[in-house]
């Protein structure tokens, strides 16, 4: 059986597989032409599978929350599909809904995860983990708000960035998966893969900006619409394609991360891209773009000991900058190497991005690391092993 579902503005196969609760397979199954159309668009009419949902019917002594711990189900999932119910008042007899789950986590990590995921998380983890400092360190192009999440009271600062590129979006899935297992460990017995958590919450205080580019996420995501300002501009610069998944720029087609003074001007000849695009322009001048400039202005407002950026792929930590890093960066990039699969690396030439800039600014251990291995967007079903290997960096930033 199947029912017809009105696309709305924000979907995508992704967004409506997760909110329903259905196999992104099954909805290929019902939708064949799915399979090979780059993106959905408002207003177009697709077919999705019904799914049973299961019933419960209330025990003397339930609440909610037994409930959802017995049948492994998000409180928040449970209280959403039984919006006309009580929680405060069951009744013996009442017949609930037992709405599919991921579970107790909040960070779905099986799907593709863009802005609208990951506001919606944070707004989640927020009232989960109260001690969570949620803040904004500007705006997009756009003017969407481009958050960082502290966790921490240390006074030794450090700061981790995911999603400079936007078809590297898994990366803030990964910084978001993180800060979730941290929080939780720290509210619970405070192991995180046999470290103390507690100790390093009270040590460090760890500054998270997960998506640096939210526009450029957002078109990788769903695509060039109408709607948008650079609707026009956008399908020029991807050379007439609606596939906008490789796409790394922000909405104007300006590189991220070739656009930080720490001599811009040699990695834009280097670059020889004389205009935007889906890669690779630097702009017309360093800080051009206001991502880039909330970030440069967040840094600067803070003590960071050390700094993280997370790009995709190749399983290499770059560590170095033009011999201006302290020694100790090198030391530490060998330690991230031992807690994961992952290089440390020596950079030959790369100027212009946001560890180079770091570096030069600031003279202390600033690093590059590219996450996973393959072809850039790395697929979702990766995400595990991935994270299985950063995570051990993830921890030790926290402890050099």
């Amino acid at each position: 059986m199947v029912y017809s579902y009105v696309v709305q503005k924000g979907d995508t196969l992704f967004r409506i597989a997760r909110r329903y609760h259905i196999n992104l397979e099954s909805i290929f199954s019902v939708n064949p032409q799915l399979r090979t159309q780059s993106y959905i668009y408002p207003g177009q009419v697709i077919q999705l599978p019904l799914v049973e949902t299961p019933k419960y019917i209330i025990q003397r002594g339930d609440t909610f929350y037994d409930i959802a711990h017995r049948f492994r189900v998000a409180l928040t999932d449970l209280l959403s599909a039984n919006p006309g119910i009580d929680p405060n008042r069951l009744m013996i007899g009442q017949t609930i809904v037992l709405p599919l789950s991921q579970g107790p986590d909040i960070v779905d990590t099986s799907s593709g995860y863009g802005y609208i995921e990951m506001m919606e998380d944070i707004r989640l983890l927020g009232q989960r983990y109260p001690f969570l400092q949620i803040d904004s360190i500007g705006d997009s192009v756009l003017g969407q708000a481009i958050p960082v999440i502290r966790i921490g009271t240390g006074a030794k600062q450090v700061h981790y960035n995911g999603s400079f590129h936007a078809n590297e979006w898994i990366t803030t899935l990964l910084l978001m998966k993180f800060l979730e297992d941290y929080a939780d460990a720290f509210t619970g017995d405070g192991q995180l893969r046999g470290r103390d958590m507690k100790a390093l919450y009270e040590s460090a205080s760890l500054w998270i900006v997960p998506m640096v580019n939210p526009d450029g996420v957002e078109l990788v995501q769903g695509g060039a619409m109408p709607w948008n300002p650079y609707y026009a501009q956008l399908l020029e610069w991807n050379h007439g394609s609606r596939d906008f998944s490789g796409w790394k720029a922000n909405i104007r087609g300006v590189d991220l991360n070739d656009q930080f003074p720490a001599n811009w001007e040699l990695e834009r000849d280097r670059r020889e891209v004389s205009g935007p695009g889906p890669r690779d322009y630097t702009g017309e001048a360093p800080l051009s773009e206001p991502e880039a400039r909330a970030m440069a202005d967040f840094t600067q407002s803070h003590d960071f000991r050390l700094v993280i950026a997370f790009h995709t792929q190749g399983q290499e930590i770059y560590w170095n900058y033009r011999d201006l890093e302290p020694p100790e960066s090198e030391q530490i990039a060998e330690r991230f190497a031992k807690v994961s699969r992952y290089r440390a690396v020596r950079l030959p030439e790369s100027d212009a991005g946001y560890k180079d800039w770091f570096i030069q600014q600031y003279r202390r251990p600033g690093f590059t690391v590219e996450a996973g291995i393959g072809t850039n967007p790395l697929p979702v079903s990766q995400f595990r092993s991935i994270y299985d290997d950063v995570i051990g960096i993830l921890i030790e930033g926290l402890i050099v």
